[in-house]
Order: structure tokens, then C-alpha cells, then sequence
């Protein structure tokens, strides 16, 4: 029998557009693999079906012949399939309580599970992510946000002009219209008062990456941290840019203590947030960094709080958090969102949320699938991530024992369950299975 792989249509989100296998890859994987590439019909997959009948892909509806299942998002527990094996970002490895009935029904089912998100090489790089699609369309979404903030308090700005990015045709035509806005910003300048108009990007992994790759599209000028802090005679004609590492954003809780990177790791209970003495100085904060609750918080609720509790509206408009973790490093993300109704204002009297831009608070971007907001591109660069992976994934033979599982040890350490069990390096999820929903 050929080894076979199935591509799952989408159903968490009518937003979802993406798909981890192009047509261009599945006709490599038919022609030069010797595969089959069994394909969901889906009408809002970026790719027509069409492309993959023509690529030698066959469609339909049942993926119960495929070796392996792949998607993009969770599965529904309802949709899946007994002792089936898939490869999806499940969402469960810290333990996210929304996804534990999905877990619990892959194990009950004797389902394998392998996880995007943990396929990594030896020194713990990830291999196969989205991750600078998640900056490139934050960035986009969070300066289209900043204009509209900005317009409903009566201040005219080029970035009006701008819109979320799925409303471009591809990436090419949003940074060119990024450029355009950047353009006028460096002739006319920015209006009287606006100025410093600081973004501040916290992390300098992927998603940060893509979001200073916008940015480049920009009349920019980049400060360090100590230097936002001293920032004189601002000009109206660009607009600056900080990246925050964690020396920036963190301090030892006991006097005394220098900053070393790898104890904060090792020990983050030893450290405390040392970020707010930046906040008054951002016009737009990006969270571009991972977290779990191990970490402290980058921002409180409470230093929200007392940064609006002046009765001068603070430059602090727009917090794009792109790590979307609720109640989180961002602490007033109150949930995530989708591309068609993307931002909320946090209230900083009653802690509730309003969606728009208008309220006395900061306006919060937190949309959880941002890259599909530019699904083509982001599908191509991770259909090329995952091309090299997808033949042993395809011959490996899933009923064998763990311990004799023939697949790359990148593949090996990102299986989460196999067989209806959780392997032993995710077995701190059985308490989490034990109290989520």
C-alpha cells in the first residue's frame, strides 16, 4: 500500500484559510514520493480544489485511508476519527483548559497526536511555524488600529488610510500600502503633540521578526530601551522603534542580584516585571513573546490602571498581543478575536471590554490566527518547512510501540499522545486533563 497523507478541511473558524500542504507540494509528494495525497474539499481554503485535482491529489471527504492527518488548527472532539495519528496545532501543552476535551477524546479514541509546535531540532529550534506571519499581519492589523484610535480621538494621520490585513489581495499590496502611509509621515510629518509616536516591540524571535519587517516599510529610527527613556526633540517626520529584551522587561526580586538569561529561564520565580517605566513612553506596545505562567506578568492590569489615571490621556493607545494568551503577559487581554472584529477597548474603571476603538483605555489587538490573514504566503513558507518531514511521516508505522517508532527524533519529541496515551515527556497533562473543562 503507498504511503498517504489526508489534508482536513478547516472548521475552527469560517476565518481559517490556510492549509499546511499546497498543491504545488502535494504534486511533489504524488510525482517524486511516490504518494498518496488525500484532500478535504473546502470552500474557503486559499487554495481551489481544483489545484489540488490537478496536482494528482484525490478528493474527499473521508481521510479514514490516511496514514497521517494533517491540519492547521484543532480538530473538533466530535470529528475525530478512532485510532487515527495527526499533526495539527493542538493548543494543550500548557495545559490550555478549552482544549482538555479535545485531548481527552484523542486518548479516549487511540489516536496518536503530534504537535507543530514541539517539532524542533536538538538545540530546541523550532522547525516548522507561522510565527512571522503572526508578526507581519499583527503589525499590519496594529498600525491600521493605531490610525483608527487615533482618527476617533480627532487626530488625522496617513495610518488611517490603512486597512486589517485580509482585506489586502497578498503581503506585496499591504506593505505597499504601509509604504504609501510611510511616504506621507516623512514629508508632511506627524501633527503637533503626536510626536514621539513610539512602537515597542517586546521579543526578537519570529513574530517580532515580521513585525519589524513591516516596520522597515516605515520612516523609522531605532532607539535602545535607555534611550526611549531620554528621548529629546522628537522629529514628526518618522517614527521610532525599541526592542525589549528580557534584561528589559525583567529584574531579580532580591537586591543585589545581577540579571543572568539563562537563570531567569531556569528559575523565573526569581524575577519580577520591571517593564512599566516604559509604558508611558509607547504609542503602540507589541507583544511578540512566548509565555506561560511561570513568567511575570509584562503587563498588569493595575499598571494599566494608574497609567490612565492621569488627566492627560496617555501616548499608550494600541497593544497588539500577539502571543494571545488570556489574562496573560498582557493582562487586560480579555479574549481573543478574528479578523472581523479584531480589537477591543479595555476600560480601566470597570475592567470590562467594549469593542472599537473608543473608551478610556488602551485599544487591544488579540487575534489568535493572525497568519491566516495572509494565507497564501503563509501557507507556501510552511508547506516548504514541511515538505522534508512529510515522507516518514507518511511510511512511519504508528501502531509500533513509542519505543520503536521509525521517524526522526525532531518527529519523536513533538508526539504528545500515541495510542490513547500520553508520552512521558507530556505526562504533566494528566492534571490538567484532570481539572479542565
Amino acid at each position: 500500500m503507498r504511503p498517504s497523507i489526508g489534508i482536513r478541511r478547516e472548521t475552527k473558524s469560517p476565518w481559517e484559510r490556510r492549509s499546511p500542504v499546497t498543491p504545488s507540494l502535494a504534486r511533489h509528494l504524488i510525482q517524486d514520493a511516490d504518494m498518496t495525497v488525500f484532500v478535504q474539499p473546502s470552500a474557503r481554503r486559499i487554495f481551489p480544489d481544483a489545484d489540488y485535482t490537478r496536482a494528482g491529489a484525490t478528493l474527499t471527504t473521508s481521510l479514514d485511508d490516511a496514514n497521517i492527518i494533517l491540519g492547521v488548527k484543532e480538530v473538533p472532539p466530535e470529528m475525530l476519527n478512532l485510532n487515527s495519528t495527526y499533526l495539527f496545532f493542538s493548543h494543550v501543552i500548557k495545559g490550555q483548559p478549552y482544549n482538555m476535551p479535545m485531548l481527552r477524546r484523542i486518548m479516549e479514541l487511540g489516536c496518536t497526536l503530534i504537535d507543530y509546535e514541539k517539532i524542533a531540532d536538538d538545540q530546541g529550534r523550532r522547525l516548522v511555524f507561522f510565527g512571522r506571519f503572526a508578526g507581519l499581519a499583527g503589525m499590519i492589523d496594529s498600525l491600521w488600529t493605531l490610525g483608527q484610535r487615533l482618527q476617533e480621538e480627532g487626530i488625522r494621520t496617513p495610518l488611517r488610510e490603512l486597512s486589517p490585513s485580509h482585506q489586502y489581495e497578498d503581503l506585496e499590496a499591504a506593505k505597499a500600502a504601509v509604504r504609501a502611509a510611510g511616504e506621507r509621515i516623512a514629508v508632511d510629518g506627524l501633527p503637533e503633540g503626536l510626536p514621539p509616536l513610539v512602537i515597542g516591540i517586546a521579543g526578537y524571535g519570529n513574530v517580532a521578526n515580521g513585525a519589524r519587517e513591516i516596520l522597515a516599510e516605515l520612516p523609522t529610527r531605532e532607539v535602545t530601551p535607555a534611550e526611549l527613556l531620554e528621548l529629546n526633540a522628537p522629529s514628526a517626520h518618522c517614527l521610532y522603534q525599541v526592542t525589549f529584551k528580557e534584561a528589559d522587561v525583567v529584574r531579580p526580586a532580591e537586591a543585589g542580584h545581577a540579571f543572568e538569561l539563562q537563570d531567569y529561564y531556569d528559575h523565573p520565580q526569581r524575577y519580577q516585571s520591571d517593564f512599566a517605566r516604559f509604558l508611558p513612553h509607547l504609542s503602540v506596545l507589541m507583544n511578540c513573546n512566548y509565555w506561560d505562567e511561570r513568567y511575570p506578568r509584562l503587563v498588569t492590569t493595575d499598571e494599566i490602571r494608574s497609567l490612565y489615571s492621569s488627566a492627560e490621556t496617555p501616548r499608550l493607545k494600541v497593544i497588539g498581543d500577539l502571543g494571545c494568551d488570556v489574562d496573560g503577559s498582557i493582562q487586560c487581554t480579555r479574549t481573543c478575536t478574528e479578523p472581523g472584529d479584531p480589537v477591543y477597548v479595555y476600560d480601566v474603571e470597570t475592567g470590562d471590554i467594549a469593542r472599537g476603538f473608543s473608551g478610556r483605555g488602551p485599544t487591544i489587538l488579540a487575534v489568535d490566527i493572525l497568519p491566516t490573514e495572509l494565507p497564501l504566503e503563509a501557507s507556501e513558507e510552511f508547506a516548504k518547512a514541511l515538505a522534508s518531514i512529510l515522507p516518514s511521516l507518511a511510511n512511519a508505522d504508528f501502531g509500533a510501540p513509542l519505543a520503536e517508532l521509525d521517524v526522526p527524533p525532531e518527529i519523536a519529541r513533538a508526539v504528545i499522545v500515541h495510542r490513547g496515551e500520553l508520552t512521558p515527556d507530556f505526562r504533566y497533562l494528566e492534571e490538567h486533563l484532570e481539572t479542565g473543562e
